[in-house]
């Protein structure tokens, strides 16, 4: 059988395993170097050294992890996450599932009665996601960027993706932690996946067109609409 988890009351009784982080209370601020991420390779980029009080660092951990306690005490204890292609890295601490739960409960849970606001969104993503196939594409789209008209249009790329999110409408699907938003999906049909190639070719910045080339194999469109008060 596996070795078993032991809580921070079992460990203080029955004697801590060597380098476990000792019981305390948890850190206002903690002390973090970070640097991208090498997979494989050695890696001789600098190290960055900067201050994270525990709020920030629990916010960036969630984007990893979600509002799973468990995986958020094992990255708390282990000291080390890698976010947005770079390694943050600090001296390990142990987290009560009391002190945990209280710092969880400041942060948004998901919440399918808040309505889709199109005019709220920031972003959208297209996502490809066939069952049982290896294959799988997810498109990310700034607003600002799709916005752009592109010259003698009258409509941009944006506005076909709000419009598309105006005639589904886009159910709820969770609470992003990365961006800090409510996510609304929307699946697609062979009429709506023709109308946006439509719409690429036509109103999309020649950056974006080169990103949209599989836009017809698109299962489904996520919507981000950050709340105001996250």
């Amino acid at each position: 059988m596996g070795k078993r988890y032991r809580t921070a009351s079992e460990s203080a009784c029955r004697g801590r395993p060597e380098g476990w982080p000792a019981a305390v209370p948890l850190p206002e601020t903690i002390a973090v170097r970070y640097t991208e991420e090498e997979a494989g390779y050695v890696s001789f980029r600098p190290v960055v050294r900067q201050t994270f009080r525990l709020h920030e660092l629990l916010d960036m951990v969630l984007s990893v992890t979600g509002k799973e306690p468990g995986r958020i005490r094992q990255i708390f204890r282990s000291g080390t996450v890698v976010f947005h292609f770079y390694r943050y890295w600090w001296e390990g601490f142990e987290a009560s599932e009391a002190d945990l739960q209280a710092l969880l409960a400041r942060f948004p849970d998901s919440d399918p009665s808040r309505a889709f606001r199109a005019d709220a969104c920031s972003k959208a993503f297209i996502v490809s996601e066939t069952q049982g196939s290896p294959r799988h594409f997810s498109i990310e789209i700034d607003r600002a960027a799709a916005s752009h008209k592109r010259f003698m249009r009258r409509r941009s790329f944006w506005d076909a993706l709000l419009a598309a999110a105006r005639a589904g409408p886009p159910g709820y699907d969770s609470y992003s932690y990365m961006y800090h938003a409510d996510l609304y999906r929307l699946e697609t049909s062979a009429v709506l996946r023709s109308n946006l190639a439509a719409a690429a070719a036509s109103l999309a910045p020649r950056e974006l067109r080169r990103e949209l080339v599989g836009i017809n194999e698109a299962t489904h469109l996520i919507f981000a609409c950050p709340r105001a008060a996250a």
